[in-house]
């Protein structure tokens, strides 16, 4: 490292999950290397516009000033067998000044949030133990896991030796971006390894063994890079699953992570740390865990605790499909203007095409994001919402997960999440997911959901039984008046 800064601390048919392709077909390839130094070398024109945006991706947490904190007593860990305490201050961790110096000076945090004052001695303190962590959106995860990467690295070794894996290209590159703003003062290294357009291309056989020591990006990418020698796991110290849910369903991306897993566990003589995280974990997937990672400690927060009570959820009792739309017009357009951003979700690609257009016609503006699309349109997209050049993103649930954006305090429901093949029984984590994208990191925030059909109505019941929670209805859907008390409720409108 370098020599130590000073440290200022501030003074206060296989369903793949987020409507991508199957991930086998990815192809070409980005490579998109970056470092907290100014590394020597040129670099493919592709890769400096990635890293060159990264930073208007970076997750804007405010520590004390609003992470979304539970009670004390719905944190549940359990430990096999050692006895950690607590961290009520970074420098209880026994971080390097370099990190401490990005924790402080670049991240602008004060002290831990309650998930990571309990998971950051687990993850950062001899054994280094397996974690399983279910901390809910806005609660400072990824500062736990990006934290445990960068601290167990050895910057003066050039090989990889921590790997982050995540389901969409979208999470990687906001991870990376983190990241690299926490990391800036260690010299550590980095790559995202995420599919690109023919643009970005770089065939394998070119491709040179990576030498950067963190690597983040979506498993089949990953597994490419493995299956080829390029990227080389026998100094593997820390894996980690962001969204581990998806990542280990039997619908997700499973067979390519646990491939992954099994490799690095067989280079590595079994001695890299696992860190499983997530806002949700469903008891299909805790089995799987129970048996695929050995030894490891958990933590839960308690399921009621996971509803986001600093966001308010109503639904909205709609004739038909056309009233859905005219609510989207009439009422959400009218007040997302001078609220902040909006993300409406929708099921299908089809339905983000359809309702995008039909708003565009009569003069709205907004934009719309899916699988479909191009991976660089894709990048232009998410970097203008993420800058603030546009308030409503309509999109499928390619964004449902981990997109952090701390302007959005309106979520839209145009469609309510089911499970595939299964039109009346709800994917309760995706709409979990859905409603965190709102009032991130405990700031206020409200969530529509549009119902039509009887089986809408019936989902939505089968939700409000499952959460132990209650969602308003709005009297009156033509009412313009019952949205404003709906507003003011959510503490949006004064």
């Amino acid at each position: 490292m370098a020599d130590t800064p000073s440290v200022t601390k501030p003074e206060e048919k296989k369903k793949l999950w987020g409507d991508e392709e199957p991930d086998q077909n990815e192809s070409p390839l980005l490579t998109a290397s970056t470092s907290a130094e100014v590394s020597s070398g040129t670099k493919a024109a592709a890769s400096n516009e990635v890293a060159n945006d990264l930073s208007s991706l970076v997750i804007e947490e405010h520590p004390g000033e609003g992470l979304d904190e539970p009670d004390d007593s719905n944190i549940t860990a359990v430990t096999s067998g050692e006895v950690y305490t607590s961290a009520s201050r970074f420098e209880d961790l026994n971080l390097s000044p370099e990190l401490l110096q990005g924790i402080y000076n670049e991240m602008g945090f004060k002290t831990p949030s309650k998930i990571q004052a309990v998971s950051l001695p687990m993850i950062l303190n001899p054994p280094n133990k397996n974690l399983i962590a279910q901390a809910h959106n806005g609660s400072g995860k990824t500062t736990c896991f990006v934290l445990g990467m960068l601290s167990r690295v050895d910057p003066s070794k050039r090989i990889p030796q921590a790997l982050c894996i995540c389901p969409t290209r979208e999470l990687s590159l906001q991870n990376q971006a983190v990241l690299l703003k926490m990391g800036k003062y260690t010299g550590i290294t980095s790559k995202c390894a995420i599919p690109m357009d023919s643009s970005g291309y770089v065939s394998m056989s070119r491709m040179l063994p990576i030498s950067e020591q963190i690597i983040i990006g979506t498993p089949g990418t990953i597994k490419k890079w493995v299956t080829a020698k390029k990227l080389a796991t026998r100094e593997m110290k820390i894996l980690v699953f962001d969204e581990a849910d998806h990542m280990l369903a039997e619908d997700g991306f499973r067979d390519d992570s646990e491939r992954i897993m099994k490799e690095i566990h067989r280079s590595s003589s079994g001695s890299c740390q696992v860190l499983l995280f997530s806002a949700t974990f469903n008891e299909t997937v805790k089995a799987f865990v129970a048996r695929a990672v050995k030894d490891g400690n958990q933590l839960y927060v308690k399921k009621e605790q996971l509803t986001l009570n600093a966001i308010k959820q109503f639904k909205v009792r709609c004739p038909d499909e056309l009233s859905k739309i005219a609510v989207i017009k009439d009422k959400i357009f009218e007040f997302a203007q001078n609220l902040g951003q909006t993300i409406i979700f929708v099921r299908t690609r089809n339905s983000a095409t359809m309702l995008h257009q039909s708003l565009l016609k009569e003069g709205y503006e907004c934009t719309s994001i899916q699988g479909a699309l191009k991976q660089d349109d894709r990048d232009v997209i998410i970097k203008e919402f993420k800058d603030g050049l546009t308030k409503v993103l309509i999109t499928t649930d390619l964004l449902a997960r981990g997109f952090d954006q701390a302007q959005v305090n309106l979520v839209v429901n145009y469609d309510l999440p089911v499970k595939h093949g299964s039109p009346l029984e709800p994917d309760y984590e995706v709409y979990l997911h859905r409603i965190g994208r709102a009032g991130r990191f405990g700031r206020k925030g409200a969530v529509f959901n549009l119902l039509v059909s009887e089986r809408d109505q019936t989902v939505m019941e089968k939700i409000e039984r499952y959460f132990e929670h209650n969602v308003a209805q709005i009297p009156e859907w033509r009412s313009e008046e019952d949205f404003k008390a709906a507003l003011k409720d959510s503490g949006l409108l004064e």
